[in-house]
């Protein structure tokens, strides 16, 4: 299928996500500064920024809104999670510059940089964060990205490099 022009249209599959934020100086320090997402299209209410490729638009809310920022803990594999919370899976570099980016500016974690599923199909390193209006966002390193999907204890799952490395790269910088 062509466009106007005649050029062929490209397939695009970029994911999307709209927040609540309290307040969008903050949000725009915390998600352009801290995380490196660069910023967009903004008005008085709304900031668009480019997260990992990806499109997230933080939205001031109205001051009697707080019950967005609801959440939970849920179960995970004997772990609690967030809920809600999103993220990012990235390479194990990036990851790893992240969690340091992330300590050097003085923010906490709300679950410290660690690996989930160790031995099972779907290891990844983890670490969670709260933006400052309460926002939890993971962001992941997969020992195999080839198993984001896969199920646990699926037999056809190999193993294509470590984690080891990552875990002890962080914890020498002092982060676990």
């Amino acid at each position: 299928m062509g466009d106007r022009q005649g050029k062929k249209a490209e397939t695009l599959a970029q994911f999307h996500l709209a927040i609540p934020v309290h307040q969008l100086p903050a949000a725009k320090q915390f998600y352009c500064d801290v995380l490196g997402a660069k910023e967009g299209r903004a008005t008085e209410h709304h900031l668009d920024v480019n997260f990992y490729g990806h499109h997230l638009v933080l939205h001031a809310t109205p001051e009697d809104a707080s019950h967005l920022f609801d959440s939970f803990e849920a179960d995970f594999h004997g772990e609690s999670v967030q809920i809600p919370h999103f993220g990012i899976n990235l390479d194990k570099l990036t990851w790893s510059q992240l969690a340091k980016r992330i300590t050097l500016m003085g923010y906490e974690f709300l679950d410290a940089p660690h690996i989930r599923l160790q031995g099972l199909p779907g290891e990844h390193a983890s670490m969670f964060i709260l933006d400052p209006s309460g926002n939890a966002l993971e962001f992941k390193a997969f020992l195999n990205h080839d198993e984001v999907f896969s199920k646990v204890f699926d037999p056809q799952t190999k193993e294509l490099f470590t984690l080891d490395e990552l875990m002890v790269s962080v914890s020498s910088e002092g982060l676990t």
